[in-house]
């Protein structure tokens, strides 16, 4: 699999364009296994989110529609398998393993966390990732331009923008003179984020 996009745009980004842009990748990733598919066949789609259905609602609906419009109707012609942790992390490398017992075609995961229970649950289902700050230092890509391995989707890379979120809140409010920032330094992507904070504050 060699497909990996790259978004510059803010975590402020419609979510519905974020989904579609993750389902076009899934298109490349499911280009094989669409083909070997027997003409009507239902293809089962693992969507894997370690939050609860209600914190991502908007994306879930985003996610069907951008599937709908490129001809994949639930009930149809494919059958998506949710599996939610509901905010217990430490339960999503049981439910990725689920998926993989359950055969599907393809996990879709909602973030980080269930991008590596996915990448340590299977090497061969291919994955598409809705987002990651930094697939290269989270170890789930080899490079932007050749991922590599079964693992396709989205990069913000937002070391790349957050100096110039910081800009724009300058010019939101003229006379902020401090600003705080919040994050986990251990985090691929957010000592980079911070330099980048710092050098645009200065």
């Amino acid at each position: 699999m060699k497909h990996l996009t790259k978004t510059g745009n803010s975590p402020l980004i419609a979510q519905h364009s974020v989904l579609c842009a993750a389902l076009c990748a899934m298109l490349f990733a499911l280009c094989s296994v669409v083909e070997a598919q027997q003409p009507n066949k239902i293809l089962r789609i693992g969507f894997l989110a370690a939050l609860s259905p209600s914190a991502i609602a908007a994306r879930v609906e985003a996610f069907k529609q951008g599937l709908a419009e490129l001809g994949y109707v639930e009930g149809k012609n494919i059958v998506i398998d949710y599996r939610w942790a509901n905010g217990k992390f430490e339960q999503v490398p049981a439910l990725a393993a689920e998926m993989v017992n359950l055969k599907v075609a393809v996990i879709v995961t909602a973030g980080p966390t269930d991008t590596r229970a996915a990448k340590q649950a299977t090497s061969t289902i291919p994955i598409v990732m809705a987002f990651d700050n930094d697939p290269v230092g989270s170890g789930f890509v080899a490079t932007l331009a050749r991922p590599g391995g079964n693992i396709t989707g989205l990069s913000t890379l937002t070391p790349e923008t957050t100096g110039k979120r910081l800009e724009i809140l300058k010019e939101i409010v003229p006379r902020l003179g401090r600003a705080v920032v919040f994050g986990t330094s251990t985090e691929p992507g957010k000592e980079q984020s911070f330099k980048e904070t710092q050098s645009a504050a200065a």
